[in-house]
């Protein structure tokens, strides 16, 4: 049964990354020793082969610690090597299409998330079928070139109040601010920069994780 609770981890393959097989399984098992409630796969610069192949070396490690595996923007990808979940972009596959795809597969049970930026794109999602929604960015984010405006924690709590599906707290987010996200209603809190680049990657995100447990 897939639960969004807590911790959503994100590995962030960067060029260099991808570059070296053991430094990207050595952040994967990183992230995995905080517990996560999903671990994402994201690589915004490479094809579809590289992000396949990548993608294969993470899902082992995320069954083994019986993680759901999510890959981030390619559905092909996913699809391809079995991911529990992918999660989709305003700039990715539209998710009336994604959807289609998924019953098309024959894979029902993979799970839809999508990212959503303002309460129209929110409210719009969750009535077409997203098993969740990420929004943000809740806070000022480095991780994207041109991100959207900052939303702040009071449209997160409306929204985690409009929709009924999970809403998972993206962008800026930090884990001195998790508690901040548990409290408006938030899922889940997807962090990237300041769990991958801390000196305990783990302890991090635990941190992040234990906001839920409060």
């Amino acid at each position: 049964m897939f639960s969004l609770r807590g911790y959503y981890a994100i590995v962030d393959a960067t060029a260099a990354l991808l570059a070296d097989s053991e430094a990207l399984e050595r952040r994967t098992r990183q992230l995995l020793e905080a517990g996560p409630c999903c671990l994402q796969l994201r690589a915004k610069e490479i094809g579809a082969r590289a992000f396949a192949a990548a993608a294969r070396r993470a899902l082992p490690l995320c069954r083994a610690a019986g993680v759901p595996f999510c890959v981030n923007d390619r559905l092909d990808v996913a699809l391809a090597v079995g991911a529990e979940v992918v999660h989709l972009g305003q700039d990715d596959l539209p998710l009336a299409d994604a959807l289609s795809v998924r019953a098309a597969a024959g894979r029902p049970d993979l799970v839809i998330g999508y990212s959503t930026h303002n309460a129209a794109q929110a409210v719009a999602a969750a009535r077409a079928g997203a098993d969740y929604l990420g929004f943000g960015p809740v806070f000022a984010t480095s991780s994207k070139l041109n991100p959207d405006p900052v939303v702040g924690l009071g449209q997160l709590a409306e929204i985690c109040r409009t929709v009924s599906v999970p809403v998972v707290a993206i962008g800026g987010v930090t884990p001195a601010e998790a508690g901040l996200l548990a409290q408006a209603g938030a899922s889940a809190a997807a962090v990237i920069s300041a769990v991958n680049n801390a000196p305990d990657p783990a302890a991090a995100g635990r941190q992040v994780a234990a906001a839920w447990r409060l």
